[in-house]
C-alpha cells in the first residue's frame, strides 16, 4: 500500500540547505516540484485562487489589464497568471522549474498565458524592461542574502516605462535568525527595489489570518 505523500514544506527546507551546500542555491526548486509530481510529498505552492493580498490589490486598485503586457516572476503553478490574464493582461510567467511550467500549462490548457522555463538571473533579453506590471510573489525571499541584490535588480529590470512593480514577500520578524530557509526581508530590503530606477509607492507591513505577516510593496518605473 502507497504510503501518503510528506508535507512538502519540510521537504522545501531539507532540500534548500542541501542546495545552498553544494553551492547551487537555486537547484532546489526543481527538486521539489518533480517529488510533489511523484507523490513523494504534497505538490509545492498548490493553489487555485491567487495569492489574497495579490488578489486585493487588484480588487481595490480596480486593476484592469487591456492593451497592458504583464509578468509573473516565479510563478509556479499559475494561479496568479491566470488571475491577470482574466483582468485583460497579455500575460507571461515563467518559473526555474520545468515540472512548475508544465504543471501549469497542464492545469490551464485553455490559458491566454505564455507560460515558460526561465532564470531571473539570466532572462530572455526582450524582457528587458518590457512589462506594464511586474508581480513578485515570494522568490526573492526563497534565496540566500548573498543573491539577494542580483534577484532585486533582475525583477526591476522586467518593469517597462511608466510600468509598475508588485512585491509581496514575508517579514523578517525581530525572533527569525534570518539563517532560513525561507530569508524574508527587512524593511531596508523590502524597500532596496527602489534602488534601481524605481520609485517606492507604497510598502505596507499586512497580516494574514493564522500566517507571520506580509510586505506588499508597490513601485512604479
Amino acid at each position: 500500500m502507497r504510503s501518503e505523500p510528506r508535507g512538502w514544506q519540510a521537504e522545501a527546507d531539507r532540500l534548500a540547505n542541501a542546495s545552498v551546500e553544494r553551492g547551487d542555491p537555486t537547484g532546489w526548486f526543481e527538486e521539489l516540484y518533480a517529488a510533489g509530481e511523484s507523490g513523494e510529498v504534497t505538490m509545492a505552492w498548490d493553489h487555485d485562487d491567487p495569492q489574497p493580498l495579490f488578489a486585493d490589490w487588484t480588487h481595490e486598485g480596480d486593476v484592469r489589464g487591456a492593451g497592458r503586457r504583464a509578468l509573473v516572476v516565479g510563478c509556479g503553478l499559475g494561479a496568479e497568471a491566470e488571475h491577470l490574464a482574466a483582468l485583460g493582461f497579455a500575460t507571461a510567467a515563467f518559473d526555474l522549474s520545468p515540472t512548475a511550467i508544465r504543471t501549469a500549462r497542464s492545469r490551464h490548457p485553455d490559458s491566454t498565458v505564455d507560460y515558460r522555463v526561465a532564470d531571473l538571473l539570466d532572462p530572455p533579453r526582450d524582457w528587458r524592461q518590457a512589462f506594464d506590471l511586474v508581480v513578485e510573489i515570494y522568490t526573492v525571499q526563497a534565496v540566500p542574502r548573498e543573491l539577494r541584490d542580483q534577484m532585486v535588480a533582475g525583477v526591476c529590470d522586467l518593469v517597462a516605462s511608466g510600468g509598475t512593480l508588485l512585491v509581496i514577500q514575508a517579514v523578517l520578524e525581530p525572533d527569525d535568525d534570518g539563517s532560513g530557509p525561507p530569508w524574508p526581508l527587512t524593511r531596508e530590503e523590502i524597500e532596496s527595489f527602489a534602488r534601481h530606477g524605481l520609485t517606492k509607492v507604497a510598502v505596507e507591513q499586512l497580516h494574514l489570518a493564522d500566517t507571520p505577516s506580509r510586505w506588499r510593496a508597490e513601485f512604479l518605473r
